[in-house]
């Protein structure tokens, strides 16, 4: 992938300024070192980074069409372009490069915003149109590649990364406490809330209308949409989903590999990452790959065994990266700066590292893992679900279960919802982490109070499908493809593909009975059906086992001046928005002699705290106004 970034006046008063693009391209370089382009009119600056992957030599960006009027840069692969092309020639259109993105441009010219749903990729493009005066900006509908924007004074400002945004003088650093509030509660931000006051996420499946008559006009495209429990479900044998699942899979990976480039692969130890690694393989026509892990030098945590398994079934040439603490320690600032987040974990370190040693090796483009966990059911949740559904047990009702269901029920629209913790009491132990002032104003940014997802889309649908719409929502978009996924990756100025991210995989596995995907309290049942071919029995029997990274409870144990100084009294006080004496408490909890944080199932609250003064730093944000 690559960085796009720009902006536009809708005043219409010719304010644009090449330095300032220049400044925002160079900013992201690290997304496509390979070239740069750009594209400036009176009132428009569209800027590219690029890294190649198709057509090497011919992808040069901003593309345009055959008559000069419609322009794009695109960050991102369409992973369906060939059927595309081959199509869009046959009804008449001219290419000019081998680069897949220029489908979109011949697409667009036939179809208008339609175009879209013809795509199957993972990109955030924006088309310019001289004859309407028109901009169309794209997310794809998972969100594997993000896009940022924000209007001051009637300035369109957008990009890959916000920190190009920053760098235009137009727009003012300030801190949004609701995305704060989002992070120490779920996952992570949901779109389009971010980090920063006034700048925007667009949605995974959304796409922006700009132009000086209707302003910004956001649409939804897409969304992981489920079957209504009282519709008659088609319902067919095992064999059957584990057939179309696993022809659906090959496919898919087939199309992530296509490349000019080398491609490698994750393994984290877990069924996903093998069962990709084990269709790589399948289809690989011999030719041996790279593949990387990270193991902990905490034997609690290391999977080095399963990934050295995996690794050997697939004949890979394996790359294991040995973690501890002072590896956490050297990456955290780059972590922080590239996630442009606060962090609740110190995973992003771990990932930093695995795109490190890909980019050292030459190769641009890794297969991952990701989205199987939330579509076919791979948390604890979904177990816990089905057993609370089987027990049928009723609680007594004291104040505080019903303050949680008037919090239930304005989130997710069910009072019977457990997503993760019991948020009442989570938000109290928050309310203490917060300072006076900050508590002062709580119910202004309370991220309760703020929509989180289309409540209308787990309206009468089962439990299982509520959870993983919600998951995909809070967990995936915003999370892990983007400061835990696109971030760490491109940091490195590498590429991640996912292939249960493919939207035929997505539409297919959408419709597999939630009974063959968590089948007797047993997780992900018809996908280690589907992964016996190619993924070892010892792999695929073992227990769920969530990748974590040591907490700030080791971190702070390590009497780094570093780290004790982002936690110091006097700079939480001069900070303002954490209770120093709270702070100061869990320091004194979290440095006893014998604890340890039991991540990720305790609540690391001081984590948040230490990796948001990190963020402050490294964004010059000296003030909370």
């Amino acid at each position: 992938m690559c960085g796009i970034c720009g902006y536009v006046d809708l005043k219409d008063e010719d304010r644009i300024d090449r330095n300032v693009l220049l400044s925002m391209i160079n900013v992201i370089e690290h997304r496509g070192p390979d070239d740069t382009g750009y594209h400036i009119e009176r009132n428009i600056a569209l800027g590219f980074s690029r890294l190649s992957i198709v057509d090497l030599e011919g992808g040069h960006q901003p593309l345009n069409n055959e008559n000069n009027t419609v322009f794009l840069i695109c960050n991102g692969e369409i992973f369906n372009y060939k059927e595309l092309k081959k199509e869009l020639i046959e009804k008449g259109h001219t290419f000019r490069s081998k680069c897949d993105v220029e489908v979109i441009l011949h697409l667009y010219e036939d179809y208008d915003t339609d175009f879209i749903n013809y795509l199957n990729g993972q990109f955030a493009f924006v088309i310019y149109d001289s004859r309407k005066k028109k901009f169309i900006c794209a997310r794809d509908n998972v969100g594997i590649a993000p896009f940022y924007y924000t209007v001051v004074d009637k300035m369109f400002i957008f990009g890959s990364e916000i920190k190009a945004i920053l760098q235009n003088p137009y727009v003012k650093r300030q801190i949004d406490l609701t995305g704060l509030d989002q992070i120490m509660n779920f996952p992570g931000m949901a779109s389009p809330r971010t980090l920063f006051g006034n700048i925007k996420s667009l949605e995974p499946g959304h796409f922006l209308s700009v132009d000086r008559t209707h302003g910004i006009v956001n649409t939804e495209y897409w969304d992981l949409i489920y079957q209504k429990e009282d519709e008659k479900e088609e319902i067919h044998d095992e064999e059957y989903y584990i057939e179309h699942l696993n022809d659906l899979l090959t496919k898919s990976v087939k199309r992530r590999l296509q490349a000019d480039v080398p491609v490698g692969f994750y393994l984290s130890g877990g069924l996903d990452s093998a069962l990709i690694a084990g269709k790589i393989y399948e289809v690989g026509e011999g030719i041996q790959r790279n593949s990387y892990s990270v193991d902990f030098n905490d034997k609690s945590i290391s999977e080095g065994k399963y990934q050295r398994l995996m690794a050997g079934k697939v004949n890979s040439i394996h790359h294991e990266i040995r973690f501890d603490l002072n590896s956490i320690a050297d990456r955290i600032k780059k972590a922080v700066y590239h996630s442009e987040s606060a962090l609740k974990e110190s995973y992003n370190t771990a990932s930093l590292a695995l795109s490190s040693a890909a980019r050292s090796d030459n190769v641009k483009v890794i297969l991952t893992g990701e989205g199987a966990d939330e579509l076919f059911g791979g948390y604890i949740g979904y177990r816990f679900d089905q057993l609370k559904s089987n027990q049928k047990q009723s609680q007594p009702m004291t104040d505080e279960l019903k303050r949680e269901n008037e919090i239930r029920k304005q989130l997710w629209g069910d009072e019977n919802f457990l997503y993760e913790k019991y948020h009442y009491s989570y938000s109290q132990k928050v309310r203490e982490l917060y300072s006076k002032e900050a508590n002062a104003v709580y119910d202004e940014f309370n991220c309760y109070k703020h929509p989180l997802i289309n409540k209308e889309r787990i309206k009468d649908v089962s439990i299982f499908n509520r959870r993983s719409y919600v998951d995909f929502k809070l967990r995936m978009g915003d999370h892990l493809l983007t400061d835990h996924g696109d971030r760490m990756a491109l940091a490195n100025s590498v590429e991640a593909r996912y292939p249960f991210l493919d939207k035929d995989v997505i539409e297919f596995v959408k419709k597999i009975p939630t009974s063959m995907k968590l089948k007797a309290y047993k997780e992900k049942y018809i996908l280690k059906r589907t992964a016996e071919k190619v993924v070892p029995m010892e792999i695929i029997k073992r227990p769920k086992f969530a990748f974590v990274a040591p907490g700030s409870s080791d971190l702070l144990k390590m009497n780094n001046e570093y780290f004790m100084d982002l936690l110091s009294y006097e700079r939480i006080k001069r900070q303002g928005i954490f209770n120093a004496d709270t702070i100061e408490r869990y320091k004194k909890q979290y440095l006893k002699d014998g604890f340890k944080l039991n991540v990720p199932y305790d609540d690391d609250m001081l984590i948040i705290a230490l990796t948001f003064n990190i963020f402050l730093d490294q964004f010059g944000i000296n003030s909370l106004s």
